[in-house]
C-alpha cells in the first residue's frame, strides 16, 4: 500500500515521541508501542512505517549510535533527547531505506527539530545528516548535485 507523504511525516512524528519516550523512561517499546497505537489517531498516519521504525531503530540502535558518533562533536548521550530521537530515525533511513531520498530525510528531521527541538536545534540536525548522507550515499548525492549544476 502506498502513503502520502503526509502520512509517512506524521508516522515519523509518532515514531520520534515513542523513541523519545523509550530513551527516557527506559520502558519496552512494545508497551510504548501499543499505547501509541491506543492513544494516537493513526487514520492519517503510516501505521506501517510507524511500527517499522519502532521495530528497526531499537534493533539496530548500537550501529545507528556507533555511526551517528562519526558526525557529531560531542557524546551522543549530551545530546537533547528530542534530537537525539530524530537523528536515530534520520540515520535509520540513511542506512537502511534506499527508497526514501536522502533529502526528504533530512528536509523531515528538519521539520521535525523545528517542531519539537531546540531553537536552534534544526541546524545542527541539518548539518548533521548532510554529512551523513554525503557519506553513507555518495552517488546519490553526487547525482543531486550534478542535476543542481546542470551536468
Amino acid at each position: 500500500m502506498r502513503h502520502a507523504a503526509h502520512e509517512r511525516a506524521r508516522a515519523r512524528r509518532y515514531a520520534m515521541q515513542a523513541l523519545y519516550q523509550w530513551d527516557l523512561s527506559g520502558e519496552q517499546v512494545s508497551v510504548i508501542r501499543k499505547q501509541f497505537l491506543e492513544d494516537e489517531d493513526f487514520s492519517r498516519a503510516d501505521k506501517s512505517y510507524f511500527n517499522r521504525i519502532l521495530k528497526d531503530v531499537p534493533d539496530g540502535i548500537e550501529t545507528i549510535d556507533e555511526k551517528l558518533s562519526g558526525f557529531i562533536d560531542r557524546p551522543l548521550e549530551r545530546l537533547d533527547p528530542v534530537e537525539r530521537a530524530i537523528l536515530r530515525i534520520g540515520m535509520y533511513e540513511l542506512l537502511s531505506r534506499p527508497d526514501i531520498p536522502y533529502r526528504v530525510t533530512i528536509n523531515e528531521a528538519v521539520a521535525l527539530t523545528k517542531k519539537f527541538g531546540a531553537e536552534q536545534g534544526y541546524a545542527f540536525v541539518n548539518g548533521v545528516l548532510d554529512r551523513a548522507a554525503h557519506t553513507i550515499r555518495p552517488e546519490e548525492c553526487a547525482q543531486k548535485n550534478r542535476r543542481i549544476n546542470g551536468l
